[in-house]
Formats: structure tokens, sequence, C-alpha cells
């Protein structure tokens, strides 16, 4: 039974939204991901929102771009959280997205990442889930250890070979 529901809108949210599971296979956590317009299915839609929590889902991760009506529609069907990732856009760089999101009326939350921020959202429902979780907590705590050494590592390259030398 999947933990996490990941969807979004269009295919075209695809790279983004695959570094949320990206994250969520990293940490060993199971989710089920959709393609599904809350503007050009509804139907569709009420159903996947209404039969998540059934489904085991825990979290939902929603992404959307432009009016971005798909986290705040989850949040207010699905009674746990939701996060949301407002999509670049090329009309307005993702504000629009971003503004819609975080804009919920009371009553209806939704968690929101950076424009684009997928692997923040993983992030985010993997520390939902911990909260009862000590194993997924562990394993929390060792990723960010590992972001930790990262740094340290390429600081340590940097003194190395100096700023002139140094390839991104």
């Amino acid at each position: 039974m999947a933990q996490v529901g990941i969807v979004m809108g269009s295919d075209s949210d695809m790279k983004v939204m695959a570094k949320a599971a990206d994250i969520l296979d990293q940490l060993g956590i199971t989710y089920e991901m959709n393609i599904i317009s809350a503007h050009r299915e509804p139907d569709e839609f009420f159903e996947y929102a209404k039969s998540a929590e059934e489904k085991g889902f825990k979290v939902i991760i929603a992404g959307a771009g432009m009016a971005a009506h798909l986290p705040g529609m989850c949040a207010a069907i699905f009674p746990m959280p939701v996060i949301g990732i407002p999509m670049h856009t090329t009309s307005l760089g993702g504000r629009d997205s971003l503004y819609s999101i975080v804009q919920m009326p009371t009553g209806i939350p939704v968690a929101t990442v950076a424009i684009n921020g997928g692997a923040n959202a993983g992030i985010l429902a993997a520390k939902i889930l911990a909260t009862s979780d000590s194993e997924l907590l562990a394993k929390l705590k060792d990723y960010t250890k590992s972001l930790k050494e990262n740094v340290k590592e390429k600081d340590a390259h940097l003194q190395e070979v100096g700023y002139k030398n140094y390839e991104v």
C-alpha cells in the first residue's frame, strides 16, 4: 500500500515530480504517481482525492502550474497533509502557481515548497511520515548527514585546487 500520492495535472510536470519520487525511493517510502487534471477530468480527480485515504495515503504531493488548483482541491477533499509544488511557468515564472497554492482559504492549508521544488516536497513528505516512524527518522538523519558531508567534500576540493581550477 502506497504511503504517498504524487499527482500532477500534466506530463510536462514530470521532470519536477520525478525529483520527489527519487527522494521517496531513496528513503524506501512507497508512493503512487498519477497524471490527473482537475480541470479537464474533474470526475476522475474527485475520485482520486476521495479514495486517497482509503488507499492508505498519508500525504499527497500535488504539482501544478498556472492556476494551480490541483493542490488546493486535494487539500479540500483529502483530510491529511498536502504538499503543493508550484511549477515554473513561461508567462509569470511560477509566481502565479506559487500564489495560487499559498493563498488558500482558512481551513484548507497546503504546505508549499519552492517553485519546481520536487526534491524538497519528497523530503517534507518523508519528515511528515517520520513523526510516527523511527526507522524513517533515522534514514532522514543519515540523509541530512550525507548533505553535510557532501558540502565538506566540495570545500576540501576547492581548498585543494583553488577557485580558478574548480569545475562545477
